[in-house]
């Protein structure tokens, strides 16, 4: 029998029971020292330990991660994904664009009467009335209104009708596109529609450019009256990118579309003659 000397000893030395023997033997381990081999197989051949330094493998701790995140973890659909690869169609468009904005708010010197050119911009907003469609609707009417001549009467009435077919083509395209008006503008226009919180095109450049070439093929004018006419065409367009009212993008498109209303009031060029046979198979 033990003396309580040793059991007492033993307790506080850390004593481990033999696992397969029943002779009541201990053998003692030493924190500082390495265990026994004999110790150590016997610990390699307990398969609840085994199973623990299993379990512990960094291998299996770094399958266990990969695999909860490829099947626990919810895969972003592709569209929510970064594109590390754009196009170069797309960064071509991003790098106009950001020029484009940045090279209008450089010259919107007359947006505000705090501007750098604030003093000159109650020329600009009289020179963007001059560009109204209202003016041109009302003076067109009148002169239809007052002409003898069958030729004038002509010209008049297709003037008229390029005026309001303008009208109808800028509108849609603005109410489809939905540009927002740059942010330096203020909305004091002279009599505005709801589509006119819109940008893209400018109405002023469209009509200013086809009723610039309506002007110069069929109104019989000294050279120095229509180096006038491609003059007011010209500035109204600029006064639109002056006053804040319109990008840049928005004036040149604008141009070019008011270039190409013309040839389309050409293709649907109304006659007299016209009338009066679609008049007669009316009645």
């Amino acid at each position: 029998m033990p003396s309580p000397k040793a059991r007492s000893s033993s307790g506080r030395s850390g004593s481990v029971p033999c696992p397969g023997g029943g002779s009541g033997r201990y053998e003692f381990i030493s924190l500082s020292r390495t265990p026994p081999p004999n110790l150590l197989q016997r610990q390699g051949s307990d398969p609840t330990s085994a199973r623990l330094r299993a379990s512990e493998s960094p291998n299996r701790r770094r399958g266990s991660s990969s695999s909860t995140s490829s099947t626990g973890g919810q895969q972003l659909p592709e569209e929510d994904c970064m594109k590390l690869n754009p196009s170069f169609i797309g960064i071509a468009l991003s790098s106009l664009l950001a020029i484009d904005l940045w090279l209008s708010k450089r010259l919107g010197v007359c947006a505000c009467e705090d501007s750098s050119w604030g003093s000159v911009r109650p020329l600009m907003k009289l020179i963007e009335i001059t560009g109204h469609g209202i003016p041109w609707l009302a003076g067109a009417a009148y002169c239809l209104y007052k002409s003898d001549s069958a030729a004038g009467q002509e010209v008049m009435l297709n003037l008229l009708m390029a005026l309001v077919l303008d009208l109808v083509l800028v509108g849609m395209v603005k109410a489809v596109v939905r540009r927002r008006r740059p942010n330096h503008n203020r909305m004091d226009m002279f009599a505005t529609f709801s589509v006119d919180r819109y940008s893209f095109p400018s109405g002023h450049a469209t009509r200013a450019a086809m009723c610039a070439r309506f002007l110069l093929a069929h109104l019989v004018l000294a050279a120095p009256l229509r180096v006038l006419v491609l003059l007011w065409a010209t500035v109204v367009g600029f006064s639109r990118v002056l006053l804040g009212r319109h990008n840049v993008t928005d004036v040149v498109f604008g141009f070019f579309m008011g270039y190409w209303q013309y040839n389309l009031v050409e293709m649907l060029w109304l006659s007299p003659v016209m009338l009066q046979n679609s008049i007669g198979q009316l009645d």
